[in-house]
């Protein structure tokens, strides 16, 4: 197989994992930098160039796609879905993991637990929407913010009210969630490929912090799911309608609550945690799954 790999950067550990797993299975592969891609928007011949070479010869194409560059790299994958190439993760689901509100409706519809969550644009409303999740301490999220950049824990009224009233000055939009006391500061990571949670670890928060991203110095350690977890983090993942998610949990007195479903889930920290070849199950995924009929179709609405 030819495989791409979109991504801004070679050298990423994600990134030079998949050549190597892809490599070590015998497999063609090319890093494509998305912003460097030009398309030909034509009816019956969409094209993708890449430094003035036509990209018309991939068998497969995984999506390493930055939160800064969402909007021109999905434009890009759905190019290559134009022309019938197998994406492991299809523009549209990327797009929804992408809106943290609009992940959250999917989830909901699918009756997945999750963290009371509300939503308003309003500053007159942050009364009740505060109340709504049960008042202080509440978690404010941005709703683009990634490795928990943009996410505030407001421990009182007041500080809920200022972080809130600060947001919309700014003109972000964001979500007010409940504060989940008993996890601890810890969440699980689920490696989801396929339908299948292939790998989990647990995150936790370094001192003083809430947010448990090893971006942010959390630490991470193996751990053993429950049947509920990992079924939670597949319907998850299908809800979203991504081959690979990040499925991230935290663990209540409600059972399991979904956080975040990311679809460029990084490969080092689950990898190092658990020891497992979590590269070379996604390459061997999509060896089994890109000559299934029906391809490029993501499943649900909205």
């Amino acid at each position: 197989m030819k495989i791409g790999i979109l991504s801004q950067n070679s050298a990423l550990y994600s990134t030079s994992r998949l050549v190597e797993a892809a490599e070590k299975r015998k497999h063609q592969v090319q890093v494509i930098d998305p912003l460097l891609c030009y398309m030909d928007i034509t009816s019956h011949r969409p094209t993708v160039y890449y430094r003035n070479r036509k990209l018309d010869d991939f068998d497969a194409i995984i999506p390493r796609v930055g939160a800064s560059v969402t909007f021109y790299a999905t434009a890009v994958l759905r190019q290559f879905e134009m022309m019938g190439v197998y994406c492991l993760n299809e523009s549209v689901a990327i797009s929804r993991s992408r809106d943290k509100l609009r992940a959250l409706q999917l989830l909901a519809r699918k009756g997945i637990g999750m963290p009371v969550t509300g939503f308003a644009h309003s500053t007159k409303m942050s009364n009740e929407v505060i109340k709504l999740v049960g008042g202080a301490p509440l978690v404010i999220k941005l709703l683009e913010g990634t490795q928990g950049k943009g996410v505030v824990l407001a421990e009182t009224q007041q500080a809920a009210e200022s972080v809130i009233d600060a947001f919309r000055d700014l003109d972000e939009y964001f979500l007010v969630q409940e504060f989940i006391k008993e996890a601890d500061g810890a969440d699980i990571r689920c490696f989801v490929v396929g339908g299948k949670v292939v790998a989990s670890m647990m995150r936790k928060a370094k001192a003083g912090d809430f947010r448990s991203n090893l971006h942010r110095g959390g630490t991470a350690t193996t751990v053993k799911l429950t049947p509920e977890e990992r079924k939670t983090a597949t319907r998850a993942a299908d809800a979203v309608g991504l081959n690979v998610a990040g499925v991230d949990i935290l663990r209540s007195k409600h059972g399991p609550l979904v956080i975040e479903v990311n679809s460029s889930p990084g490969l080092e920290g689950i990898e190092k945690s658990t020891g497992l070849d979590v590269a070379g199950m996604v390459i061997e995924h999509i060896e089994k799954d890109h000559k299934k009929p029906h391809k490029n179709r993501t499943k649900g609405k909205g």
